[in-house]
């Protein structure tokens, strides 16, 4: 049984065969590959030709019926594909792809059908394109790459666990294998302009920074430690965000994110622990007085958070319990309050455990009372009485 990987190959050449009118014959004599019984128990070249021009359209060898060993897939004429398939009509051994021209654009090596070892790409012009290194056991996903831009300068890398792209590319000096500290790899698009700039130790990137096509940093991602920070910036050079993340075995946690204005003033400060949960939320205005500040604390269903509100002038304008919920979701507790920006006390609302709201009290600018209502389930109140 053919796998998908060498359906994915074969089926090009059918299907380009099926668009033109051909003829075949296998060892001088006419026969119909879509019909078996031509081709059932012969052994021979398999060669089928463009009725109108003549022109071969492939060859294949063929084993008691069975389609086995070198195929080649022509295009006007010239070779365009060639490779080997094996008893099961899996891919098996080299693979090639050719330009009208002649030139390789493509040379591979298959096990029953698997990518093995370095697979190379090439330009019309013969300049290697890409090279993608798979394993010799397992899946054949790959490990390691590299692309290079048609002027030769290195415009991708990805890096393994060990070196594995040799001759093609230096990736023990490239992924940091050499032991002399971190390796520098600056990566280029089509235009030799510098799109970023990478950091390898031990094949793991530990920094890297982006471009914008005026040169300035876009991104700048670094590790140390147990802790990567990433940083975003305008094209004017301003930093917008910073993310920090705690690295474990098997992952990452987001441990702090901030955000920043155009000017490059905070207005926003996350922060969480390791576990993920949330322990702060600050926001500020522009002229950098704290608009609101967020402190959680508690465990489970048990977990809480204090809210503070701010005039732009730093005076408190608001304060008040939430129990967290599940997706975020909170509910007020307890007793809210506001205040004038002179620091009065201008309302109070009282809520129960579920969430509603009881009691209501509000004050004008002189502190004199001016409403105690007793607040009911279905929104309707009246004067509180004790």
């Amino acid at each position: 049984m053919r796998t998908g990987l060498a359906v994915l190959v074969l089926v090009p050449l059918l299907c380009a065969a099926a668009h033109a009118q051909q003829d075949c014959e296998l060892n001088g004599r006419d026969v119909n590959p879509a019909n078996g019984a031509t081709t059932a128990g012969k052994t021979g070249l398999l060669r089928c030709k463009d009725r109108a021009s003549g022109e071969t359209l492939r060859e294949e060898q063929v084993q008691n019926g069975v389609s086995m060993g070198l195929v080649r897939s022509y295009d006007k004429g010239r070779l365009s594909k060639e490779y080997s398939v094996n008893a099961k009509g899996n891919i098996q051994g080299r693979a090639r792809e050719f330009s009208p021209t002649g030139r390789v654009l493509r040379e591979a090596v298959y096990d029953d059908g698997q990518e093995r070892g370095l697979v190379r790409s090439f330009y019309p012009d013969g300049k290697l394109r890409r090279a993608i290194f798979y394993p010799d056991t397992g899946s054949g996903s790959e490990r390691a790459s590299v692309e290079f831009t048609e002027r030769g300068q290195l415009s991708a890398l990805r890096c393994a666990d060990a070196p594995t792209l040799a001759p093609v590319a230096d990736d023990a000096k490239l992924c940091g294998f050499t032991g002399v500290g971190p390796s520098q790899v600056d990566l280029f698009d089509a235009g030799g302009n510098l799109r970023s700039r990478l950091s390898y130790v031990s094949g793991k990137r530990m920094r890297s920074q982006s471009f914008y096509d005026n040169g300035k940093t876009a991104v700048l991602d670094e590790t140390v430690g147990n802790q990567r920070t990433e940083q975003n910036y305008s094209s004017e050079g301003v930093k917008r965000r910073e993310t920090v993340y705690l690295l474990a075995e098997r992952a990452s946690v987001r441990v702090r994110e901030q955000a920043f204005s155009e000017k490059g003033t905070l207005v926003r400060d996350q922060r969480w622990n390791s576990t993920g949960e949330p322990i702060g939320d600050d926001s500020y205005f522009l002229n950098g007085q704290p608009s609101s500040k967020s402190v959680y604390s508690g465990n489970g269903d048990a977990r809480t958070v204090e809210v503070t509100e701010f005039y732009d002038s730093g005076e408190r304008a608001a304060q008040g319990r939430y129990q967290v919920l599940s997706r975020g979701r909170q509910i007020p507790l307890g007793t809210h309050q506001r205040f004038s920006e002179k620091g009065a006390l201008l309302a109070e609302s009282t809520f129960d455990a579920k969430g509603r709201v009881t009691r209501e009290r509000a004050w004008d600018d002189n502190g004199e009372l001016q409403r105690d209502d007793e607040v009911f389930e279905d929104g309707s109140r009246k004067a509180f009485s004790r």
